[in-house]
């Protein structure tokens, strides 16, 4: 596939880098031509230097043959209007922008099929929202990830001490839970995948991805740990767009406080929120925190634009005593120094960023797609279509299906049934097949199962 990314920081950078690495035709457009140099020398790919709107640079990236362009420049303006360019000079097949500013995501109008020509519209801040309010919804998990509409959930949870299934075989799940249908599709030991079977045993400090209907996550999860209490009383350092919009999302079930530096800003969030109470001061202040009660917190979430400030503030706000703490954080380099520490939960709007992005350029009928591990693993959902003649998958038993190394199928959704997957399990037309992959260089091996044969009409 032909693409073209417009913008290479770190959204454009690693999206980058994932499709190259799966055999695409990848060109990146930046106006900075030392990064892209920088870029062009690690990644076998296409660089131009130049304003990622003008019809010139489009056209000196390939517009003109282009498969699929991804705009996700750090300018909503040339973002949209690049698309509105490939659409109309280059006839580009698929555009894909990102696109932050709430003046514009209010107005569904603008993005209509007779308006600006953007076929899939990202906003990063609704994604990390929609991430925080899963983990908020479901305490103690690290990451949490809907399949077919949410009728299935792959929830991840670090094994604790004292869990009834630490030092178990898995085998013995079904004796502790025998009416449930769950499987554990992946265990991340030390940092390394392990492919579990009935024979493997979870360790503490395990991390556990487990798949399951959306009503049995929570049973499943007391098997592993013992289970948190819910959070009620929730501090939000920030009250930008994502701090303004988790208030929204779940002030209704909890006691909710915004910490903000900016008086105007504190305003707007006052007139706005029902009852969230809005106060004015830095997140970074201890006599404020303390003054606030902030040891009596349940969850305690940095989302301001400033990774230091976040995790400076989640640091200092788990030492008075909160009980948990989350902290957005953009710079890679720090995740993996803060994921499990003195933060719980590091959360990057990158990645979750990058699932969207991914689940529209994967081949094959691929409705969506989860980075796993800070993008070490990925979670695909795949719709299987034609018969046993066009169809590597449709027809054929699981054991039957050749699957690439690292690579398991976990469930199956069909109608509006959640089938956990075993050996005999045979895969329909119409299938939402749930796999997980943990060597993603066999990722193009997993879409080519799911594109049809020629002989599928």
């Amino acid at each position: 596939m032909k693409i073209i990314i417009l913008g290479a920081g770190q959204v454009g950078g690693n999206l980058a880098e994932q499709l190259a690495n799966e055999a695409n035709d990848i060109t990146v457009v930046d106006t900075d031509a030392e990064h892209l140099r920088e870029l062009g020398e690690r990644l076998d790919i296409r660089t131009v230097a130049g304003h990622a709107s003008f019809p010139t640079i489009l056209r000196q990236a390939g517009a003109d043959d282009a498969d699929m362009l991804v705009a996700v420049t750090n300018s909503d303006e040339i973002n949209m209007i690049a698309c509105q360019v490939a659409h109309t000079l280059f006839r580009t097949p698929t555009k894909i922008a990102r696109v932050r500013a709430t003046q514009y995501l209010t107005r569904a109008d603008l993005f209509a099929p007779d308006a600006l020509p953007i076929d899939v519209l990202i906003s990063p801040e609704q994604v990390v929202t929609h991430h925080i309010k899963r983990l908020i919804e479901h305490p103690g998990t690290l990451q949490v990830m809907d399949f077919a509409d949410g009728k299935a959930q792959l929830v991840c949870v670090r094994a604790h001490y004292g869990g009834l299934l630490v030092g178990q075989q898995l085998r013995q799940l079904r004796e502790h839970l025998p009416n449930a249908d769950i499987r554990v599709a992946a265990i991340f030991r030390r940092d390394r995948p392990i492919i579990p079977t009935g024979d493997t045993a979870i360790e503490v400090d395990d991390e556990v991805f487990f798949i399951a209907a959306r009503h049995r996550i929570r049973e499943m999860m007391s098997e592993l740990r013992s289970v948190e209490v819910g959070y009620q009383r929730v501090v939000i350092a920030g009250g930008g767009q994502v701090g303004e919009r988790l208030a929204e999302a779940i002030e209704s079930h909890c006691q909710v406080k915004i910490i903000e530096m900016n008086p105007a800003r504190c305003r707007h969030l006052s007139g706005t929120l029902d009852s969230t109470l809005v106060l004015h001061g830095s997140a970074s202040d201890r006599e404020l925190l303390i003054e606030e009660n902030i040891d009596q917190a349940d969850l305690f979430i940095a989302v301001t634009n400033d990774d230091d400030a976040n995790i400076m503030s989640s640091l200092l706000a788990k030492r008075l005593g909160v009980r948990k703490v989350m902290a957005l954080i953009n710079n890679p380099a720090y995740l993996d120094l803060m994921q499990g520490g003195a933060i719980d939960i590091a959360i990057s709007p990158q990645l979750a960023t990058l699932s969207v992005l991914l689940a529209h350029v994967r081949r094959g009928d691929v409705v969506s797609v989860h980075s796993l591990r800070r993008g070490a693993a990925e979670a695909i959902e795949a719709i299987a279509h034609g018969d046993n003649k066009s169809s590597k998958v449709v027809g054929r038993k699981i054991s039957e299906i050749r699957l690439p190394p690292g690579a398991t199928i976990g469930a199956i959704i069909r109608d509006e049934e959640v089938l956990m997957a075993d050996d005999g399990q045979e895969i329909a037309s119409g299938d939402h097949v749930i796999l997980f992959v943990v060597d993603k260089k066999h990722i193009p091996a997993v879409e080519r199962l799911f594109q049809v044969g020629l002989t599928f009409f």
